[in-house]
């Protein structure tokens, strides 16, 4: 028997679940419009394990959301599955941002496209077909009308997370899904980390980064007038 704690910060939502040989049977999250991962997340973690009687020594790995996404949230996220990694000497599972949103749609045919909203007109995106293979790799891109038009032309398209309101207004396709209100959570974690960990395919925990997909640029605060 296999208990992962999974941890997901790469979005306002501020999640963590417990899985058992990759079922969720314990999430907390706080899916505000605010980020909230520095108060939050390390009362979530002790709020999990003792409301499900689950010692941190009984957890046989810990999962993170390694992005794309926010670089704080990941940062916060991915110091604090680092910390009790290497507190409780377990492995590190790390997990695409992208994938565990797509495994939100239970569709049995069409392509998946989760998107994270990046600056201005960009977004974080992937393609996965119905059984979440990887059809196409992560990239930022610049949203316009043609975007995903060899997709569209092929059949249902279904785009979800936050990055599906600027779609919305620039592609009018009508094999065009889109699933609003959408992020990333660690309860779909939860078959991906299983999965590696039976691979024992893990991090080293000394050197592991999230994956920012771009560099961080830190804004110049506004002059005062």
């Amino acid at each position: 028997m296999s208990i992962i704690l999974n941890i997901e910060t790469a979005t306002t939502n501020c999640s963590v679940s417990l899985s058992k040989e990759g079922e969720t049977f314990a999430l907390l999250e706080d899916n505000s419009k605010q980020y909230s991962h520095a108060e939050r997340l390390h009362v979530y973690i002790n709020q999990i394990l003792e409301e499900n009687n689950i010692k941190s020594s009984q957890i046989d790995a810990i999962a993170v959301s390694k992005g794309p996404g926010s670089y704080t949230g990941l940062r916060i996220g991915v110091s604090a599955a680092k910390g009790l990694c290497f507190a409780l000497d377990k492995p590190l599972i790390s997990v695409s941002t992208l994938e565990a949103l797509a495994r939100q749609v239970k569709e049995e045919n069409g392509l998946i496209i989760p998107m994270l909203d990046a600056r201005r007109m960009e977004v974080y995106s992937a393609v996965f077909d119905a059984n979440f293979n990887t059809i196409r790799e992560i990239e930022a891109q610049i949203l316009d009308e043609q975007s995903f038009a060899s997709y569209l032309e092929k059949g249902k398209v279904y785009f979800i997370g936050n990055g599906v309101e600027k779609t919305k207004g620039l592609i009018q396709h009508e094999n065009a899904v889109f699933i609003d209100d959408k992020l990333p959570s660690a309860n779909e974690m939860s078959v991906v980390a299983y999965n590696k960990y039976k691979k024992s395919d893990i991090e080293d925990v000394a050197y592991f980064e999230p994956y920012y997909l771009k560099d961080f640029v830190a804004l110049k605060p506004k002059k005062k007038s």
